[in-house]
This record gives C-alpha cells, structure tokens and sequence, in this order.
C-alpha cells in the first residue's frame, strides 16, 4: 500500500507526535511518502487563475505542487494532518488545498480520486476540531474522495507533548492506533459515495451544457471531452 502523508506543521510537537503513533504499525510493508508544509510548499496561492484558465502545469508554483500531487495520486491512503489553529486548520494546509482546488470536480477532476481513501488527524487544546476537519474534508470531497476518517485529538492538558500525562498521552495512543488498523493491510479502492456521485453527476451536467456554447472549449471542458465524460 502506498500512503501519502501532508503535514500541516513543520514544529515537531503534538501533531507530529500523533502523526507518528498513526504510521507506526503501517510503516512495515507500505511505501509511506510525507511532506510537511510550509517547507515543501513555500507559497501561498496568488489568485493569478493561470490553472484555471491554461494549465495548472504553468502554476508558478508548479515545482513544489507537481510532486505533491503526483504522490496523491499514486498513492492508495491519504493522511492530512494539523493542529487547529484560530479553530481551523492551519494556513499552510490551506494554502496546499487552495492549489488542488484545479482538480475540483467543478474545474478538472482526475478519476484516480474516486478510489482514494482518506484520514484526516487533527488537534486541539479543546475539543474544538470539527472547524479544521471541515476545511480539509471539503476540499476532498470536491476532489472525488468518498471514504474519509476524521480523528480529533482533545489535548486537553495543553499544547506541549511531553507536559501531557502518561494517562493523556495513552488514551490518545489507543485511539490513533485504533484508527490506523482498519489501514494495516490494502484495503483496496473506495467506493464512490452518494454525496461525491452527485456532485459528478451535477457538475457533468454543468460541463456538457457550457461546452456545447463554446469556441473554443475552456481548458475546464476540454478536460471533461477528453476524459469522455462530456459529448459535443
């Protein structure tokens, strides 16, 4: 199996932490790729609409998003992880999806997508993660993804690791573990769900009727026509 893991923090603190105790018992015998942002990802998205309108392989920021994105794609697991920052997650995570909003499947989708399964671990001093969770499930679902885990991790005690107690950090352990051994083997593709067939279905719809009115067709629908999704 192969697991791509974005990391929305470079501080090696509690998510790292919770990263780690998650990839633990999948490590042997998965091919496990991450990257931690901002690092891997120095810049915000510029609004120059290049993706859109052309390419996203003329994005300036091509160079750091192309190999992000080739990893999800190839990838058979994907774990989006972050503490929530201002009660969402952080904004480097955001600046991540903000790129990928090309692949939406109201811009152009890719159907490697639609097998993808998900996990999305989050943290916060409360029990306030549902905010983060949301910014990073939307994008998801939007790129096709059916099948997502979310995990939100109460620290309750604080925000540094080590000051955390032994029963804190073992009560979070058993749950993140817990999680990570539906994952130990392949699980194989999702399937598609309600929600992500109906928003194909919707924005096919939206597709074949603005290309049938086009001359020349859109970058948007030249993809749809190419993927035979759409007919003129």
């Amino acid at each position: 199996m192969k697991i791509t893991v974005i990391i929305g923090t470079e501080v090696r603190g509690c998510t790292y932490q919770i990263k780690e105790l998650f990839l633990e018992p999948l490590r042997e015998g998965n091919e496990v790729r991450e990257f931690y942002l901002p690092k891997d990802l120095p810049h915000f998205c510029c609004g120059c609409k290049t993706c859109f309108l052309k390419s996203e392989q003329l994005c300036p920021h091509a160079e750091y998003i192309r190999p992000i994105w080739e990893a999800i794609l190839d990838s058979d697991l994907l774990v989006f992880t972050s503490p929530v920052y201002a009660l969402r997650t952080t904004g480097q995570m955001k600046a991540l999806l903000d790129h990928l909003c090309v692949h939406w499947m109201v811009h152009r989708p890719e159907e490697k997508m639609f097998g993808k399964r998900a996990v999305i671990l989050t943290n916060a001093i409360g029990v306030f993660n549902g905010g983060a969770q949301k910014d990073i499930a939307t994008s998801l679902v939007w790129l096709g993804v059916s099948d997502i885990k979310k995990l939100g991790v109460g620290l309750m005690e604080g925000v540094v690791w080590d000051e955390l107690s032994d029963k804190r950090r073992n009560i979070i352990a058993g749950k993140v573990r817990k999680l990570a051994e539906r994952y130990k083997s392949s699980p194989g593709p999702a399937r598609r769900g309600i929600k992500v067939s109906a928003l194909f279905a919707l924005t096919k719809k939206m597709h074949q009727s603005a290309a049938r009115q086009e001359n020349p067709l859109s970058a948007d629908n030249q993809h749809w026509l190419d993927k035979g999704w759409i007919k003129l």
